[in-house]
């Protein structure tokens, strides 16, 4: 016999065609408008209300960090009972960016803030009973001025590549492996994007104006050039939006003690998430109720963290309110609508709720040192959240 023919290596480069239209064609039009699209159809509103698993034994249910983005409540709500049919203790909060969103009695949002001591961005989870947020409008025109501002990163991801922004190009392209005829590839139907965003601005629902409009339009290609080359150029757009995100200016933020000083002023409740990123925040010692120790992306300081408030809370005075801990499971429900072969795994496996920190053994002694459990967490932020 005789041995195999060893197969010639391919290099992602030979995979981008000689030849790729620039001109806008009929499928890229409707796969522009399926990416920007909040319509579900009946497979995807199947998959929001079927979780992949259920926890009928699971009795006290803490949520108040997670995202319905365009998902609607109605099937939120159905995908929260079958996963918890049995629970009789819940404080269930949605926390949009910079849009508040109402489930039940409670009305949160999670707000983009820059510390000017930290220089660096901070993230503001703010809770409250729906009434407290009827005459809000100070605290609405920061949050639509935040939102129109956040929003604008997808335009500076688009600019980096069609203009181009030759030194982020660079960076990323060196980062990746990504050579010149990648990036021709990326750059023109970036560039497509581009002008359809231009072409249907009338119809284009605001949600649909961020970073992941790149990542599904591209997404959308992979019928037509493959998997391998999708691949490769999602990477290299990954990489270029890390700089983007990296060097977005902050300063048009509102500062965080501006945001904690108008939610007081309404009686919100507020919880610093995002562990790993915002720690240092501790030194700061905002006027916050507690801080998330545990996150799906930020698991490797939840001890320390609950042992730092653990501290704390044994040097306030009698007449002080303990910092509380929370846990923030971080779901985003617009991930769990799309085909679960181009679903970023990481993301979808989130699920309202599910906070598996709150059972470990090991993190359980330090918990049980500063007297916290899910249900005693509830009840004293209920409290709070109603005075």
């Amino acid at each position: 016999m005789k041995p195999a023919k060893p197969q010639p290596r391919m290099e992602y480069i030979s995979l981008v065609p000689k030849k790729i239209p620039e001109e806008i064609t009929a499928s890229d039009n409707e796969n522009f408008l399926k990416a920007v699209s909040t319509d579900l159809d009946a497979k995807q509103k199947a998959q929001i209300i079927t979780p992949s698993q259920t926890f009928p034994k699971q009795e006290t249910v803490i949520a108040v960090h997670w995202h319905p983005e365009f998902v609607p409540m109605e099937l939120i709500v159905r995908r929260i009972n079958a996963m918890f049919p049995n629970r009789t203790h819940e404080l269930i909060i949605p926390t949009q960016h910079n849009q508040l969103v109402t489930y039940k009695e409670y009305t949160g949002v999670e707000v983009d803030c820059y510390s000017k001591g930290f220089n660096q961005k901070v993230q503001l989870l703010l809770h409250f009973e729906n009434s407290k947020v009827e005459n809000a409008a100070v605290l609405k025109e920061m949050l639509e001025h935040t939102f129109k501002y956040r929003s604008s990163q997808l335009l500076d991801f688009i600019h980096t590549v069609t203009e181009p922004m030759e030194d982020r190009i660079e960076a990323a392209a060196k980062e990746t492996g990504a050579n010149d005829a990648l990036i021709h590839f990326v750059r023109v139907y970036v560039k497509k994007v581009e002008m359809l965003l231009d072409q249907h601005a009338a119809i284009v629902p605001e949600q649909s104006v961020k970073n992941k409009l790149l990542r599904n339009f591209f997404d959308s290609l992979r019928p037509e050039y493959g998997d391998a080359l999708i691949d490769r150029s999602q990477i290299f757009l990954n990489a270029v939006k890390l700089i983007v995100k990296a060097e977005f200016p902050l300063h048009y933020f509102y500062r965080t003690s501006e945001v904690i000083e108008e939610a007081r002023s309404l009686g919100a409740g507020i919880v610093i998430p995002h562990p790993e990123q915002f720690w240092p925040i501790l030194l700061a010692e905002y006027d916050v109720d507690g801080y998330e120790v545990w996150n799906p992306q930020s698991r490797r300081y939840t001890e320390f963290l609950v042992s730092v408030l653990n501290k704390k809370n044994s040097q306030l005075g009698l007449s002080q309110r303990k910092l509380l801990v929370f846990m923030g499971d971080d779901t985003h429900l617009g991930e769990k609508t799309r085909d679960p072969e181009v679903q970023d795994k990481e993301k979808s496996d989130r699920e309202i709720g599910l906070q598996p920190a709150w059972d470990d053994l090991n993190i359980q002694k330090t918990l049980i040192l500063g007297n916290f459990d899910r249900k005693k967490v509830i009840e004293e932020y209920k409290s709070r959240l109603g005075n």
